[in-house]
């Protein structure tokens, strides 16, 4: 097993605007109104496409799906959500929380892949949760440390325990259940999804510690983390708020692993940090302030893991 690809998915931000089914229970999402909808839609293009050859430069497979079909899926730049990618070719389908978010379950990505020579076995198909509205969103609610096999889970509206317990069964991991909350007008609220809050690199995690508020869940994770040698970076709740909780850690050219995050999420981290990730592997960061202004979702979101093995 692996814990990083040099393989991602990545989707073109066709619709893009900010999406107001997404904004009750994300709280980074901010709505943009003195910027006409025609100018934000070219500077998320311009941010994603930047991205694309950033990644290309050093040597990163992209893969990158344009939609045609004209459906109004304004967060489908963020299609880790929606679907993950295994090395077994068994692939998750998730249950999405907004309604307008379940129409990025494309089957012509499957096709798109397939065609690239990812070979698809089996498809672990979890969507019909929406009718109950129970929702589990892929990669944004489960940190997979995939060597270890344990699935970290932040349980909010968008992670439900019961579906959490269920993908570990079918994938055969260990939940790793806790809550990790934000500040929000005075209030502490459970943070969307896990990947804002937390990044699993091979050596290493970033994690907001403070933001689980329930002191045995917060030894649990350090313990487990501790336990498979992973170097523990903390970060604040002012750090998560500039998404330096949403990186990903991929291959390059020659195998050499990069960290992947945004420009606001690198300013953010102090020297100590950026030292300490540094041992661990080269930080690589893009201005994606659009994006992250309008979705409530960075540079992790906006890249869909694939593990699929090739045939040919």
């Amino acid at each position: 097993m692996q814990q990083t690809t040099n393989s991602i998915l990545m989707v073109r931000p066709t619709s893009f605007r900010s999406n107001e089914q997404t904004a009750v229970n994300n709280h980074y999402q901010k709505k943009v109104t003195d910027i006409s909808p025609e100018i934000l839609k070219s500077q998320a293009l311009q941010e994603f496409d930047d991205f694309v050859l950033k990644l290309s430069n050093i040597g990163v497979n992209v893969l990158v799906y344009d939609p045609e079909d004209g459906l109004d899926t304004p967060d489908s730049h963020f299609p880790n959500n929606w679907i993950s990618f295994h090395q077994n070719g068994t692939i998750g389908l998730f249950p999405m929380f907004a309604t307008n978010r379940r129409l990025e379950r494309r089957d012509d990505v499957l096709d798109y892949l397939e065609s690239e020579g990812f070979m698809i076995n089996h498809i672990h198909d979890y969507t019909s949760a929406e009718k109950e509205h129970l929702f589990l969103e892929g990669t944004g609610s489960l940190l997979l440390d995939r060597v270890n096999r344990k699935a970290y889970c932040a349980l909010s509206e968008r992670a439900d325990e019961e579906l959490l317990i269920e993908f570990c069964e079918d994938f055969e991991y260990s939940p790793i259940i806790f809550v990790a909350n934000q500040t929000v007008n005075g209030k502490r609220t459970a943070i969307y999804h896990t990947n804002v809050m937390m990044c699993l690199g091979e050596r290493f995690a970033v994690i907001c510690l403070s933001s689980i508020d329930d002191n045995k869940e917060r030894k649990q994770v350090i313990k487990s983390l501790k336990a498979d040698g992973k170097e523990i970076i903390d970060i604040s709740e002012k750090q998560v708020n500039n998404f330096a909780g949403n990186m990903l850690e991929v291959k390059g050219g020659e195998e050499e692993s990069y960290l992947i995050m945004s420009e606001s999420a690198h300013k953010s981290l102090n020297p100590l940090q950026l030292s300490t990730l540094e041992n661990h592997t080269k930080i690589v960061s893009i201005p994606l302030t659009t994006i992250e202004t309008c979705g409530g979702g960075s540079a992790r979101c906006m890249m869909a893991e694939v593990f699929l093995p090739k045939a040919f």
